[in-house]
């Protein structure tokens, strides 16, 4: 069973998110000092007692002082917790913690704005020292992480706002580092504290409320580039990525993992294996030498293989699938392995999730693997138009006009919106498939006049600028069903009309009058 997870990167993965306020626990707080301002958090022992305990042993021996934030996602959530943070080099960053774990404690508390809940890997009893602060409501989240807690003053969320707003580089690290470092972790006693917000008792799931799916298609995707790894490509929108420490040569240099839609996480990665002299028919051999080994035991089935061409490249692809057994739960799962010969190294693709979900992921495994280039052939002018290009092939005049300006972390916030609220719905999900097929029109040939035209693309971006601003609304609106979501999209789309149509022509109309 091991075989199957190394071979097909089921991996270790971190989410690689004078009042009086409800409290379980009415003695201590704990107050992370930054230099972007304090955060103060409560705790909610009821719910999360091993969780909150261990966060409190490791604030009392000063684990996190020193600590960065070290994923900033605007619109999801902020990360740290990570002692490899305070280390210069950050290859490593989202990888590290204590030598001990926490076994989950998922509990009914919603993953809304200001929530303070434990990162871990795909395996649910690993959670350490990481810990994410949501930005904006994620409730995709819900019942997969444990909740244990939550910030309650002013300048708490003040502060989590400025952190979030810092810019990011690779892998959504800090660019600038010191605005996102934890200077100092205190416990405190509550009486302490004069400036509590009374926020009351936390939202929580229940069993009447409707499991809201995640979206399957119509969203869009990020690329993930790396010149040491010689390689650029796209994975979905919002999935956690991560560059795990390569500690073994099976392990994958990148992971995304997805939403759970089903029994558990959907999960891409990339292992890149220098050549050396070795032939892509010898490489394959030596793979399918290793995967007889694990059908022999009866764990996995073959179900088809082929070599074939990808962008002009050799490639191997393989579908299989097997049995994931974690503590006492078994899953069937499917995977989709395939292996490109590149110029120097070998590079090996896989998509896992379980069995009845395969399917309705398998297209933005696609779109990852259509979008995959070599470093070293790719020009500048390439580069840019794959990384504002959107999964339609064509390109987003958007994502293009706004590319590399002030506007793009905005945009970069409506897509996840899109993703985990709007595409969440039907009525969303079935205005954004009517609205894509009329976009994908248009979008690609204004998208291409932008990327020649300087002039074109400032206009352009101008020009969207108020309907971008109309549609950040969505950021500050909870959307729990479907009569919200109407009103809010219908709301919006009114505002627009009266933007763009209604207040032109009556501003014609008086030129003309007067």
């Amino acid at each position: 069973m091991q075989k199957i997870l190394i071979i097909f990167a089921l991996v270790f993965v971190f989410i690689t998110f004078p009042n009086q306020s409800f409290a379980q626990s009415d003695d201590k707080l704990v107050v992370l000092e930054t230099n972007s301002g304090k955060l103060v958090i409560e705790f909610f022992p009821e719910d999360a007692p091993n969780h909150v305990k261990n966060f409190m042993n490791l604030t009392e021996i000063g684990f996190y002082d020193g600590v960065l934030f070290h994923r900033i996602i605007p619109g999801f959530m902020i990360q740290g917790g990570d002692p490899n943070t305070k280390n210069l080099d950050n290859s490593d960053w989202g990888t590290g913690g204590p030598s001990t774990s926490v076994d989950a404690e998922f509990n009914s508390i919603k993953h809304n704005r200001g929530i303070v809940s434990m990162a871990r890997a795909q395996n649910p009893d690993s959670g350490g020292s990481q810990f994410f602060i949501i930005h904006q409501n994620s409730n995709f989240l819900d019942q997969q992480y444990t909740v244990f807690g939550r910030i309650v003053t002013d300048e708490s969320f003040e502060t989590l706002d400025k952190i979030a707003s810092l810019e990011t580089g690779e892998r959504d690290i800090p660019i600038n580092t010191e605005e996102a470092k934890i200077t100092k972790a205190i416990i405190v006693n509550r009486s302490e504290i004069t400036d509590l917000l009374d926020l009351g008792e936390p939202e929580r799931v229940t069993e009447t409320m409707e499991i809201l799916e995640q979206p399957t298609e119509g969203t869009g995707n990020q690329m993930f580039e790396n010149e040491q790894l010689n390689v650029a490509f796209s994975v979905p929108e919002g999935w956690s990525l991560q560059q795990p420490p390569k500690t073994d040569e099976t392990i994958p240099d990148v992971v995304a993992v997805g939403p759970i839609t089903g029994q558990i996480n959907p999960v891409i990665s990339l292992r890149v294996i220098e050549k050396n002299g070795t032939s892509f028919d010898d490489f394959i051999q030596e793979k399918n030498d290793l995967l007889s080994e694990v059908v022999a035991t009866g764990s996995l089935e073959i179900i088809s293989q082929e070599k074939t061409s990808i962008n002009s490249k050799e490639a191997y692809v393989t579908d299989a699938s097997g049995i994931f057994e974690t503590g006492e739960q078994t899953f069937n799962v499917k995977f989709k392995e395939i292996t490109i010969s590149g110029t120097d190294n070998f590079y090996t693709f896989a998509y896992s999730n379980g069995a009845d979900d395969f399917d309705n992921q398998l297209p933005r495994f696609d779109d990852s693997i259509d979008s995959f280039k070599e470093l070293s052939e790719v020009t500048g002018e390439e580069l840019s138009e794959a990384t504002t290009s959107d999964e339609e092939g064509g390109g987003c005049l958007i994502a293009t006009a706004t590319f590399g300006s002030e506007l793009a972390p905005q945009v970069q916030q409506l897509r996840e919106l899109r993703d985990n609220s709007i595409l969440s719905t039907k009525s969303g999900a079935a205005f954004m498939s009517g609205f894509n097929q009329i976009y994908y029109t248009f979008s690609p040939t204004i998208a291409d006049f932008e990327r020649k035209n300087p002039v074109f693309k400032e206009t352009v971006k101008l020009a969207i600028t108020p309907l971008l601003t109309s549609l950040s609304i969505l950021n500050y609106a909870t959307i729990d069903s479907e009569q919200e979501m109407l009103g809010y999209g219908i709301g919006i789309i009114m505002m627009n009309v009266g933007m763009y149509f209604v207040a032109p022509a009556i501003l014609i109309h008086r030129i003309k009058k007067y």
